[in-house]
């Protein structure tokens, strides 16, 4: 199985740990609690596993890094270390030696487990029966890692933890529809009225004696003309009155967003840590 560095895997891996990086923790020793080094990088597998960490052993052995099976380790954030189980100064200059610009492969990782299995490191805390000092019958075909809890497993032993949560209050608005507000027109009716003035035409016949009256006139004047007849035009005005339309105002709808506070009160919980060891002397960091 191809391993890679935890970086290249996941740039963004240290979200995962709510921002801790193992990256640059020192290494320590089991019991003698003496620094051996500094984890220099973390090699995990295709699926993102934990296999190796990389420990600088600059402490111990100027400029050699090995590998440190996951299994091995113990990290503790509260102290910002990382213990290797076992580990001894005789062990640590067995181990190949790591280089980044060599390819890690089988045969190199079995180099790395012979020496965590080889039986003279078999008095180490890592405990009887855990297959230490064995001789595997594994080859490249059929070895994976499960096959090696004591390397690769996160024992519960090494690696517990316990949690301590905390209920918090998370404000967030939901947006909803409080109602609609809804805005046509209709066609309302009624009756105009409109006075236009009019004119109207009519004939007056009006009889008058003129000055000369009763003179006489020569027979030249005197025509008499049957069937004569004067005609006048007769007008008069009606009116047309007829409908247009005409913009008579215009209506603007907009929302006005108002602001608010709004306060909510709840009951939240938090579990806080009880260390019940009466006459044993205990050390909280």
């Amino acid at each position: 199985m191809v391993l890679q560095r935890l970086l290249d895997f996941d740039p963004n891996y240290r979200d995962n740990f709510q921002g801790n990086d193992i990256q640059g923790l020192g290494v320590y020793t089991e019991g003698s609690d003496e620094k051996i080094g500094t984890v220099n990088d973390i090699l995990v597998d295709d699926e993102g596993h934990f296999r190796y960490l990389v420990v600088d052993l600059g402490f111990w052995i100027f400029g050699k890094k090995v590998l440190l099976p996951v299994g091995r380790s113990r990290i503790d954030y509260n102290t910002n270390r990382a213990y290797a189980i076992g580990m001894t100064r005789e062990q640590a200059e067995d181990l190949p030696e790591f280089d980044e610009g060599k390819m890690l492969d089988y045969d190199y990782e079995e180099r790395v487990r012979g020496v965590y299995r080889n039986p003279k490191y078999s008095n180490t805390s890592v405990g009887a029966g855990t297959g230490v000092g064995t001789s595997p019958n594994y080859s490249r075909d059929n070895y994976t890692y499960d096959k090696e809890p004591t390397l690769y497993g996160l024992n519960e032993q090494n690696h517990q933890t316990l949690k301590l949560y905390e209920e918090r209050l998370i404000a967030n608005k939901i947006r909803q529809k409080t109602g609609e507000v809804a805005i046509g027109k209709h066609v309302e009716s009624e009756t105009a009225r409109v006075s236009v003035p009019v004119e109207r035409e009519h004939v007056v016949i009006e009889r008058v004696t003129p000055e000369n009256a009763g003179r006489a006139v020569p027979a030249s004047e005197a025509t008499f003309r049957e069937g004569e007849v004067a005609r006048v035009d007769i007008h008069e005005e009606t009116a047309d009155v007829r409908k247009e339309a005409f913009v008579r105002e215009e209506v603007r709808v907009n929302k006005v967003v108002e602001q608010d506070t709004v306060e909510a009160q709840k009951t939240i919980r938090r579990e806080e840590l009880d260390v019940n060891s009466p006459n044993l002397p205990i050390e909280e960091r």
